[in-house]
C-alpha cells in the first residue's frame, strides 16, 4: 500500500506542538480592518488550540 500523503493545504494551516497539540490561526484577520475596533483585532492575534471535535479530522490530514 502506498505512503500516505500530506494534505498540502491543511499542512499550511496547521501547527502541531511539542506535545502534540494541533494550534490553528484565527479567522477575520485578512481584509477590511478599518472597520474592525482594534480590541478585536487584538484578540484574533495569535494562535489558538483546535477545538477536540476537529482534532481527530486535522490530526488524518496531517499524517505523514
Amino acid at each position: 500500500m502506498p505512503k500516505m500523503k500530506t494534505n498540502r493545504s491543511a499542512a499550511k494551516r496547521f501547527t502541531i506542538t511539542g506535545s502534540g497539540k494541533i494550534r490553528r490561526r484565527q479567522a477575520n484577520r485578512h481584509h477590511l480592518m478599518e472597520h474592525k475596533p482594534t480590541k478585536r483585532t487584538r484578540r484574533l492575534d495569535g494562535t489558538v488550540d483546535v477545538s477536540p471535535t476537529h482534532t481527530k479530522h486535522v490530526k488524518k490530514l496531517l499524517a505523514k
